[in-house]
């Protein structure tokens, strides 16, 4: 079962163009998005654990995620799918759990939230058409 898995984006317009992209690479990007996120968020008392929490989610859909991409079987790789999927249900709660007060962060806040929430889509689709 090894091997790449690429995404490609549907469009509904004729115009626009779909995109493709590596989704293992993707993954990781979102764990070093997070990291450099959460560098620059204030440690205040009410964010500390929370912030523990989604680095140790955020990590945790790229790490299941090449190991999907390692699977030795259909069964296993659904299984290692339905634990990002899980995962980066995870990391979208851990966002949105944060209080952001400063607004440089808002965008990048709110942009994590998209795409933790797109993953859960995208994993949801695979697991639906792995079955």
């Amino acid at each position: 079962m090894a091997g790449r898995f690429i995404v490609v984006e549907s469009s509904s317009m004729d115009n626009v163009p779909k995109r493709s992209f590596d989704l293992e690479q993707r993954t990781q990007k979102f764990s070093r998005d997070v990291r450099l996120f959460v560098k620059n968020v204030p440690k205040k008392f009410e964010n500390v654990e929370d912030l523990k929490q989604l680095l140790r989610s955020s990590g945790s859909v790229a790490a299941n995620f090449i190991e999907a991409n390692e699977a030795e079987s259909k069964k296993d790789f659904r299984h290692r799918v339905k634990i990002c999927r899980k995962e980066a249900k995870e990391s979208r709660f851990w966002l949105s759990s944060l209080i952001i007060e400063e607004n440089d962060l808002k965008g990048e806040h709110r942009r994590l939230q998209q795409e933790a929430y797109e993953f859960e889509l995208i994993f949801g689709s695979i697991i639906r058409n792995t079955a």
